[in-house]
């Protein structure tokens, strides 16, 4: 009898963890077309995440893979998306955190072609700056960085590796015509930074149409 290389019950909870959190967001429209991915962590190097091309509002444990942090497969034929190398980069350089959450809602589409050219959209003033990690009063400036968008995954990972690299924070991104990328030290945390961002975005837009 085989013996699987990470401890099943831990996979088991964080899979469910997973299918919960990605039904709730489908039923917010955050995840349309089969779109958006979602992570946890595990011990020893590994990461349970979405199986590739899966209805996220129809998500159950069986859509849950594990690979590891080179993003192979793990005891599984199943193919992971190709922008799961985008969650191993940050659980390599982030060793708090826990979950990652990837939504193509549409005010974070929308404000992703909007401040592409800028390449981040700045929140200054906001209250609700203060429900990001890190920061305790809206007289504070948080910065969600846009990167150019690519189907070459290794292409997106130098840029934000050198967003990191040159010493600048990153709290979560955008990606132009895509969506958004958050996390947290546990899935707790991923969805009120998830949830944080789309708020802030979505007044962020509605201040531009009210200024235009």
């Amino acid at each position: 009898m085989s013996t699987l290389p990470f401890d099943r019950a831990e996979f088991e909870r964080k899979a469910q963890s997973i299918a919960d959190n990605a039904r709730e967001l489908a039923a917010l429209g955050w995840t349309p077309a089969t779109s958006s991915n979602f992570s946890m962590r595990l011990g020893d190097g590994l990461v349970a995440v979405t199986v590739s091309g899966r209805d996220k509002g129809r998500l159950g444990t069986d859509d849950i893979m594990v690979v590891d942090l080179d993003n192979h497969p793990v005891a599984t034929q199943q193919r992971p998306s190709a922008e799961t190398a985008l969650h191993t980069q940050i659980y390599r350089r982030f060793a708090k955190v826990g979950a990652i959450l990837h939504t193509h809602s549409r005010t974070q589409s929308v404000a992703s072609r909007l401040y592409a050219t800028n390449g981040r959209v700045r929140f200054q003033g906001w209250e609700l700056q203060k429900a990001i990690t890190g920061f305790n009063t809206h007289e504070s400036v948080l910065d969600l960085p846009v990167f150019p968008n690519t189907q070459d995954m290794s292409v997106l990972v130098d840029q934000i590796d050198a967003w990191l690299d040159s010493g600048k924070p990153l709290h979560g991104y955008l990606i132009d015509g895509h969506g958004i990328y958050a996390w947290g030290i546990d899935m707790a945390e991923a969805r009120r930074h998830l949830e944080a961002f789309e708020f802030l975005l979505g007044c962020e837009l509605d201040l531009r149409k009210l200024s235009s």
